[in-house]
C-alpha cells in the first residue's frame, strides 16, 4: 500500500487590500473543486485552508506534522503583475525575527512563530503571483484575476499523489526550483 503524504495548502493574504487577496481567492476556487462545476475532488491527504491574515493559526496548524506545505500568496510587484512564480523556500533561512508574532502573516514570521512553539516546518513551496496593487479595496486587479486558474493548476500539480517534490526529501536547499 502506498504511503499517504499529508500536504497543507495555505492561502494567505488580506482580501481588503486588492491583489493581496490572491491566496484566499485561489483557495476559494480550489475548495469549489468536487462540486458540479468541477467534479475533480482535492486529492486525499491534502488539506486546503484559507488563513487570511492569521499567521499564528497557521503556525499552530503546522505543529500537526505535515509532510509538505504549499503557501499561496501575493508577491511584490517586480514589473510583471499577474506573473505566477513557483519556488521552494528554506524555512530555516527565511529571515524574519525570532519569537512568537501573533500578527505576522509573512512566511518568515510564520516560520519564526513555529520555531518559537517548538515545531519544525515541512518542505515548503510558494505559489505566488506578482501584484498590481495592494491598495484598500476588495477585488483582484484584472492581471491577477486572469491567472487565478493558472495558480489553481499549479497547486494541483504540486499535490498530485504522491507529490514528487515531497518524496525526494523533507527539506530542500531553498535555492529555487523543486529539485
Amino acid at each position: 500500500m502506498k504511503e499517504q503524504r499529508r500536504v497543507l495548502v495555505a492561502g494567505i493574504g488580506n482580501i481588503f487590500l486588492g491583489d493581496d487577496g490572491f491566496g484566499p481567492e485561489v483557495l476559494r476556487r480550489l475548495a469549489e473543486r468536487g462540486h458540479a462545476r468541477d467534479p475533480q475532488p482535492t486529492p486525499d491527504g491534502v488539506r486546503l485552508v484559507d488563513y487570511g491574515i492569521r499567521g499564528v493559526h497557521l503556525a499552530y496548524d503546522l505543529l500537526d506534522g505535515w509532510d509538505a506545505l504549499v503557501l499561496v500568496d501575493a508577491l511584490p510587484d517586480r514589473g510583471a503583475p499577474g506573473t505566477i512564480r513557483v519556488f521552494e523556500v528554506d524555512p530555516e533561512h527565511g529571515g524574519g525575527g525570532g519569537g512568537l508574532d501573533a500578527h505576522g502573516m509573512d512566511p518568515a514570521s510564520v516560520f519564526a512563530s513555529l520555531d518559537a512553539l517548538g515545531g519544525t516546518a515541512p518542505r515548503t513551496v510558494v505559489v505566488g503571483c506578482e501584484v498590481r496593487s495592494v491598495a484598500d479595496g476588495i477585488g483582484l486587479s484584472p492581471e491577477v484575476d486572469a491567472v487565478v486558474d493558472d495558480a489553481v493548476a499549479a497547486v494541483l500539480e504540486l499535490v498530485e499523489d504522491p507529490p514528487r517534490w515531497v518524496a525526494r526529501g523533507r527539506r530542500g536547499s531553498g535555492r529555487g526550483g523543486l529539485s
